[in-house]
């Protein structure tokens, strides 16, 4: 099987059983300052606020996404708070919201208590280790805004690490630097599922 086909075979399995390429970030050690910028960032108590440029963008994103989600998350106020807290945490780390959702598709399939073979946890699939290194012991990864929060603040870390390169940003965020599956299946889910252009679609 080559090219086109394999990945639209990885993508029907991505469809039917959203953890397969589920993998786990990697313990490394941190410089003291990269350590507690991270610590900062997933500890910060400043109070929700929206993200969006209008209380139009709101609505419209918003319903956009959440009829592509709709499958996944049956419950409309779950529904809609998952996407508030991915757009929040997304745009809070300077990332593409869509790129956040094609990411927890491919990680997790959005099954908020989803656990890997790794114990890799929640929406974002985030090693425990994280909850010692950067946050408290008693951090809940299975809890939708925190999760969210120490995914974005993750990957922002992995993408700063490789100067903007997201390709492998998203190899070290799955454990799998240097594989070209992960990043794929990532991009493919981001562009072809959640790619967003202002429209209702």
């Amino acid at each position: 099987m080559r090219g086109l086909a394999r990945w639209a075979l990885c993508l029907a399995l991505l469809g039917v059983h959203g953890a397969a390429l589920a993998g786990a970030q990697r313990y490394e050690p941190l410089a003291a300052s990269v350590q507690a910028a991270l610590s900062k960032a997933v500890s910060d108590r400043a109070p929700y606020t929206s993200a969006f440029n209008s209380k139009l963008d709101e609505v419209n994103w918003l319903s956009a996404m959440s009829r592509r989600l709709e499958k996944r998350i049956r419950d409309h106020d779950s529904r809609i708070a998952f996407l508030k807290s991915v757009h929040y945490e997304a745009s809070r780390a300077g990332l593409d919201p869509q790129l956040v959702l094609g990411l927890i598709q491919v990680e997790s399939g959005f099954k908020k208590y989803a656990v890997s073979r790794s114990g890799a946890r929640g929406y974002m699939q985030v090693m425990p280790f994280w909850t010692k290194l950067i946050g408290a012991k008693n951090d809940n990864l299975f809890d939708m805004r925190k999760n969210i929060r120490y995914g974005c603040t993750i990957l922002r870390h992995y993408l700063d690490i490789e100067r903007g390169d997201l390709y492998r940003a998203l190899g070290r965020y799955n454990g799998s630097l240097g594989q070209p599956q992960y990043p794929r299946a990532v991009e493919a889910a981001w562009k072809q599922r959640w790619r967003y252009d202002g429209k209702l679609s």
